[in-house]
């Protein structure tokens, strides 16, 4: 598949630094090109090609090029569609590779040149801080506080093969080989050679497994991630920190201490809301398998340690707690010891390395004599790094050494701390059965918060017998229990409760507990109980809940016992959904505000989690931006946020390149921690201006998608919505089951359709309105004086921006048209609305075209239009088509639920 050539790449734009990103695209263009040739027959490549070219004349602005589109993707048969989609899809996955790697080039260059540090990078930051009067001492005391937890959640549609993860992997590493400028031209084909072969065989392996596995594969695929690309960039992330602080403190070089700032998490196996396949006994395998997963990087590094630090006792000095260690463990493992060759006995690290890597493998398989801990793990480690450095061994392996101290301090022995997740509604139930009040769910909040403090007071306990909900209920703080004493305490997090409404929702959950055994009666619950405010409504109240919550002395005792530090999740996706990106971003932020004041004044340390998704209607976009336009004390050392499992393989899927968002988010945090900002004499004006264009804008959005007769029903036909429902993320009801309204509908379900016909809605709908307002009430120039001096306004208008040039009104049109007389009645306002927020948005930012300032991004979306375009046109024939058999569970629908993998590959989002 050649890439576009003059004049179809006139408007794609690649600067002088990019020239290598486009030789790249074009050669891996070529090579999609003649795989699908070879593969797929020459038919097939003729057919791929037509459907490009017509789409590059239509976007050129050829009039008939709509027609030959059409005419050339009409009525083809599911089979050869399914081989199209895959042909356009191989493309979007070389060239996302050929992006990062080039991301990988561009970060090279940065750090050859000392004179210029890159953007965000370590040496950046701490420059600016040092610069503003911040001192070593002050850093270190920054840096001692920071706690960063990325929550790794599932990819809502697409569970790839490790197999197919491991040869993106491999041809990336193939391109990086390439970046070295003394290639022979031998080496250059040969490097080629290996990437040919291995799109070839992943174009010949079926992209998913054929049984219905889907949670082990979900869990599998968050493990890919952290233990073949996190668990070996950590050790790097590290060293980079340490580099830079002693660049800038040179003469404080090595003596400002790095604690663990960085620790991972993970829904998948632990988020039981809506998901029937989550229980007590996912939550011990998922963490079942994490210990064995991890246990064996460690044994399989400590053989390889032992083949490194072949020291002898007779050249240098050993410490004495090596040798001691060594007898325990030798009298615990004799058969290691003994298998010891006799030549390596005089090698003491060797020797011990052996039996440390024994004691592990008991501790695999639950023999006698484990590790009881991680910790035990870490003090053996740090033992070897102790001697080391007392016996000259700073050069002779203590680097490596290191390294698998940061590791095992990172990842322990549960790689990625499991978070609980439930909905308030299902722990209602459940206590008002246990209680036997019949009246349970309709009581209000301050009643059943009565009754539960009694409930707690007295120690009560569940009365009758249980029903199988609430045993599997009660079974999970048993797996938690569990949990905690085979895994340690860090392998559990949060209980996050979805859907809080009232202290009431939190204080369910520390009965449960009681109720589920977890911990020995009387004492309090070792569990942070998290509650989580998603819509605007609950967002708005959740200070208030908190107040009422954090005063009520049952919850306040339970605090303490917690170190008076509470965790409070705020969802971006619902608050969305209610009201339209302008009025979700500020409700957001406004209910930050007041969580930090009202539990500051309570003497309670926060932490925020920020339940972001994938795209910008749901909180999507640049972390490090939105650290910045977080609002005072929001992230004060401390940042908990999910990331989707659509950008996990963009943020997380090369070594280097999570080693550049890792930086990224950390510097974000150490900056706003350091020096954080101070109040601006303009704000509360700003303030003023922002509720009211919010105010407007949720008014606009809600009177189209909530207040319009029939638009649900235009909402499920000009989307693929009934597509979208056959992959089990739409309804709060249950998985796969059809939403009857758009308050029932999953918020992520309905980005995804948006985000599926190029409309992205959600995302800029009332957008326009809001900025309308405020110039029309306020003045032009007051909304030009909070984009240049106010952060949070920046990007808020920033991310509209992104999410308006992703957007494709011309191919959303086709989609509507299949709303029949629907369409006139919707889609005339739809593209009005786009059309004024385009308009807006270049005129506050002062830009000729979306995206001016940002040609990375312009030329990425350019890049993939042309492969986008003729998927979609193909899902809008397929989704006819489909319709009008009936909706059959036929090839037509394989078809169809291969075309939204294939455009959320090319969008690189599902919504």
């Amino acid at each position: 598949m050649a890439t576009p050539t003059p004049p179809a790449r006139a408007n794609l734009f690649f600067a002088e630094k990019d020239r290598a990103l486009r030789e790249d695209v074009h050669r891996l263009g070529e090579l999609v090109g003649e795989l699908v040739r070879e593969q797929g027959g020459e038919a097939l490549f003729d057919l791929v090609e037509a459907a490009r070219r017509a789409a590059i004349a239509r976007r050129e602005g050829d009039p008939a090029a709509h027609g030959k589109l059409a005419e050339v993707l009409g009525a083809l048969a599911p089979s050869t569609a399914r081989e199209l989609i895959r042909a356009f899809s191989t493309y979007f996955q070389v060239v996302n590779l050929a992006e990062k790697v080039h991301r990988i080039r561009r970060r090279r260059e940065y750090l050859r040149d000392a004179k210029a540090p890159q953007p965000f990078g370590f040496v950046d930051i701490l420059s600016r801080l040092k610069a503003a009067g911040v001192d070593a001492d002050e850093i270190e005391r920054v840096v001692g506080r920071i706690c960063v937890e990325p929550v790794f959640t599932a990819h809502p549609t697409d569970v790839t093969r490790r197999t197919l993860l491991r040869k993106q992997q491999r041809i990336a590493r193939h391109l990086v080989d390439m970046l070295d400028p003394y290639l022979t031209p031998q080496e250059l084909e040969s490097t080629l050679g290996r990437i040919r072969m291995e799109m070839t065989t992943a174009w010949q392996t079926a992209e998913h497994k054929a049984h219905g596995a889907r949670l082990r594969d979900e869990a599998e695929q968050v493990l890919f991630f952290l233990t073949e690309v996190v668990y070996r960039v950590i050790p790097a992330f590290y060293e980079s920190l340490e580099s830079a602080l002693a660049a800038v403190f040179p003469e404080h070089a090595g003596r400002i201490r790095v604690p663990t700032v960085v620790r991972f998490c993970s829904w998948v196996g632990g988020d039981l809301d809506g998901d029937p396949d989550v229980t007590a006994k996912s939550i011990r395998e998922t963490l079942a398998r994490h210990r064995a997963v991890i246990l064996d990087l460690y044994y399989k590094e400590c053989h390889y340690l032992a083949r490194d630090l072949s020291q002898s006792e007779s050249r240098i000095g050993v410490a004495e707690e090596i040798k001691s260690r060594s007898r325990l463990y030798a009298g615990h493992f004799p058969e290691a010891a003994a298998s010891v060759p006799a030549r390596h006995r005089d090698m003491p690290y060797r020797v011990f390395l052996r039996l440390v890597a024994a004691r592990l493998k008991a501790t695999y398989d639950d023999a006698a004599f484990p590790y009881e801990s991680p910790q035990e793990f870490i003090a053996d480690i740090e033992a070897i790094a102790d001697s080391l450095r007392a016996n000259k061994g700073r050069n002779a392996g203590l680097f490596a050494v290191q390294r698998l101290l940061r590791r095992a301090q990172t990842f322990g022995f549960h790689v990625a701390t499991l978070d609980i997740k439930q909905n308030a509604l299902a722990h209602r139930r459940v206590v008002g059965e246990g209680l036997q009040e019949a009246r349970w769910l309709e009581l209000g909040s301050e009643e059943r918060t009565r009754r539960l403090d009694e409930a707690l007071e007295r120690r009560e306990s569940p009365l009758g017998t249980l029903s199988s909900e609430a045993r599997r209920t009660l079974g999970v703080f048993q797996a938690i229990a569990h949990a905690r004493r085979k895994y340690g305490p860090d392998s559990i997090g949060p209980y996050i409760v979805g859907r809080t409404h009232g202290p009431d929702d939190v204080l369910s959950v520390l009965l449960l507990a009681h109720w589920g055994h977890l911990g020995r009666p009387g004492d309090d619950v070792a569990l942070d109980v998290a509650p989580l405010f998603e819509t605007v409504e609950d967002l708005a109240n959740a200070p208030t809940i908190m107040e009422r919550l954090v005063r009520d002395e049952r919850y306040r005792r339970h605090l303490r016992s917690r170190g008076d530090r509470q965790i409070v999740m705020v969802g971006y996706s619902d608050s969305a959904k209610d009201g339209g990106l302008m009025s979700a971003r500020w409700t957001v932020h406004q209910a930050q505000r007041a969580l930090v004041a009202t539990l500051g004044r309570l003497g309670v340390e926060l932490t925020l989690f920020h339940g972001r998704g994938g795209t910008v209607s749901r909180g999507g976009g640049r972390l490090h931006e939105a650290v910045l336009a977080a609002p005072r004390g929001a992230v004060a050392g401390r940042l908990r946020m999910t990331e989707p499992g659509e950008t996990i393989n963009e943020k997380y899927g090369l070594r280097g390149i999570a080693l550049r968002s890792l930086e990224q988010t950390l510097s974000s945090v150490i900056l706003v921690t350091g020096l954080p900002a101070s109040e601006h004499d303009g704000e509360a004006r700003w303030f003023e201006i922002m509720e009211a264009m919010a105010e407007r804008s949720r008014e606009t959005y809600q009177a189209l998608v909530y207040d319009s007769s029939d638009f649900f029903a235009y909402f499920r036909a000009a989307t693929p919505i009934d597509v979208i429902e056959r992959l089990g993320v739409t309804s709060r009801r249950g998985a796969g089951e059809e939403a009857t309204s758009i308050e029932e509908l999953h918020a992520v379900a309905w980005a995804f359709a948006w985000t599926q016909t190029r409309c992205l809605l959600p995302a800029w709908f009332g957008f326009a309105s809001g900025l309308a307002h405020g110039i029309e009430r306020y003045g032009e120039e007051a909304l030009h004086d909070m984009f240049q001096r106010w952060h949070f306004f920046r990007v808020l208008v920033s991310d509209a921006a992104t999410a308006l040039a992703k957007a494709d009104l011309d191919v959303a049109e086709q989609y509507s048209r299949l709303a029949g007389p629907l369409h006139e009645r919707f889609f005339p306002a739809i593209r009005a609305e786009y059309d004024r927020a385009v308009e807006l948005v270049l005129k506050l930012s002062g830009q000729s075209e979306l995206l001016e300032e940002s040609r990375t991004l312009a030329r990425s979306i350019r890049l993939r239009n042309p492969y986008v375009d003729p998927m979609s046109f193909l899902q809008v024939n397929l989704l006819a088509r489909w319709r009008r058999a009936g909706r059959p569970a036929d090839a037509l629908l394989e078809a169809l639920l291969a075309s939204v993998n294939g455009i959320a590959h090319g969008m690189q989002s599902t919504g």
